[in-house]
């Protein structure tokens, strides 16, 4: 713990003013426990609020009571008569000016030490923030090297999909590998779909044409590498990745077909 700087935040001005919660009292009281410095600070800070208090009050030298007994002795009493005094409450004014100028002090600090707490807090809130981006970072990077690996086995067929009549710019490429009954699917070439669709990968058979869902490509927004895997335990011909409404399809909606490659033999 860095006493000073906890010192220098105006805590224990406040604690000794007793402007603090219970729960905050007694953690000071622990610091002024452990760290000595801390509790001579709250010292100074009580032996500066005592000395204030004598600077403010009148005070009576000790011969004072003897002095005006003499001074009284042959003077004949008189009735008092109220008169204007300038200065008899001077002393008493001050005393209440000075307690006044301390309690604004002791509630600026106050309210730096409330600014200071919120930006101690607002600090490990973004700390926070950037360790979960880093990990999530991490772990993206982490699945792309393991695609990355999987693309390179001598296994992994290659199967380029064109674009077809509903978006012939629109291409897609697959990365069969055999071996591991596995697909990679690079779907960069893809728009982002409309709210509520989603595209969905088949398997094909040509003869006769019979279609079989690899699965659906969700969270395409969101997926920067575009790089989605999928299990194909089929003997694909060919592959064809079409536009369906969120959740897929059963079977292929052929106006939505996106795009179709076939299997090099």
């Amino acid at each position: 713990m860095d006493t000073q700087e906890y010192i220098a935040s105006g805590i224990l001005e406040l604690y000794v003013a007793g402007l603090l919660t219970a729960e905050e009292n007694l953690q000071i009281d622990r610091y002024a426990q452990e760290y000595p410095e801390i509790k001579a600070e709250i010292l100074a800070i009580e032996d500066s609020i005592l000395a204030l208090s004598k600077a403010a009050s009148p005070g009576l030298a000790e011969d004072s009571l003897s002095t005006i007994r003499k001074k009284t002795q042959n003077v004949i009493p008189i009735t008092p008569v109220a008169e204007k005094r300038t200065n008899q409450n001077f002393f008493s004014y001050a005393g209440w000016a000075a307690s006044v100028a301390l309690a604004i002090g002791l509630f600026y600090l106050y309210q730096q030490n409330n600014i200071l707490k919120e930006t101690l807090e607002v600090t490990t809130t973004e700390k926070e923030e950037l360790k979960t981006a880093v990990e999530v970072e991490k772990e993206t990077t982490t699945k792309v090297n393991s695609i990355l690996e999987q693309l390179r086995d001598q296994n992994v067929a290659v199967v380029a999909l064109g674009g077809q009549a509903v978006a012939p710019e629109s291409f897609a490429k697959v990365y069969w590998n055999t071996k591991e009954q596995k697909v990679v699917i690079d779907a960069q070439g893809l728009p982002e779909p409309p709210e509520g669709f989603t595209y969905q990968v088949w398997s094909l058979k040509l003869n006769p044409l019979t279609p079989t869902s690899l699965g659906l490509l969700d969270d395409f927004a969101s997926n920067d590498t575009k790089l989605f895997e999928l299990d194909n335990t089929n003997k694909s011909q060919a592959f064809g990745i079409t536009l369906e409404p969120a959740g897929g399809s059963k079977s292929p909606t052929l106006e939505q077909l996106y795009t179709l490659g076939a299997v090099s033999s």
